[in-house]
């Protein structure tokens, strides 16, 4: 008889908002699939909870994926994590899970912390309809996802990184011109912050580094 496969979502940065559920999951299943078992190590520490780690990262290779599927089909049940918040949302999780749903295996979703949600949460403005880019391409492609925001009707929200977050403003000006935007710095952490109003007034007073979401008010208001 095949295990299963647990989707398990983990904290976005306080490692205290991990549910009780997620918890008695990662103490019960036989193998832990995370992005960066370095990451994932932090959080079992803090609970003291000590399990086989696999990587499942985006540059996993077939082999990789092949390991855990024998896993699941010998009876063994695995949780699948990344290095924060809803495995699927913008991380690899997505190869694994694609994988599994082809042979029937079955997998139970524990929800829990994401970064997308609390930013949505801390919006000063309405976000009844959203389209999600998450990282949008560094390179390749990316102008045409900037014009394809700029002709967005609903909310628009992109994840970045601390070294990206002054260009992608420059970028949404340019495109999207002086949109009302909520950007959220760091979410639950120490330093957390949220920046309310126009792209103009907003890019000069972020100067600390951090993760980032950026929502970006749909044309329609919603």
């Amino acid at each position: 008889m095949s295990g299963k496969l647990y989707v398990v979502a983990t904290p976005i940065g306080n490692l205290s908002d991990i549910t009780g559920r997620a918890l008695e999951v990662l103490k019960s299943v036989d193998i832990i699939a995370c992005e960066d078992t370095r990451v994932t190590s932090k959080i079992l520490a803090r609970y003291e909870i000590k399990k086989e780690l696999i990587s499942c990262h985006q540059h996993s290779n077939e082999a990789k994926v092949q390991k855990i599927l024998n896993a699941l089909k010998s009876g063994k049940n695995i949780a699948l994590v990344s290095d924060a918040g809803t495995p699927g949302l913008s991380d690899p999780g997505n190869q694994l899970i694609g994988s599994v749903s082809n042979f029937g295996i079955e997998m139970v979703i524990i929800p829990g912390p994401s970064a997308l949600a609390a930013a949505i949460s801390a919006c000063h403005f309405s976000v009844q309809q959203f389209v999600f880019y998450g990282f949008l391409p560094q390179k390749k492609g990316r102008q045409t996802k900037l014009k394809e925001i700029a002709n967005e009707k609903k909310a628009v929200i992109i994840y970045e990184s601390v070294y990206r977050i002054k260009k992608l403003l420059d970028e949404l000006l340019e495109f999207c011109g002086d949109s009302e935007v909520c950007i959220c710095r760091e979410l639950t952490k120490l330093h957390e912050t949220t920046y309310r109003g126009k792209i103009s007034e907003i890019k000069n007073q972020i100067t600390e580094k951090g993760e980032f979401v950026v929502i970006i008010k749909g044309k329609d208001g919603k």
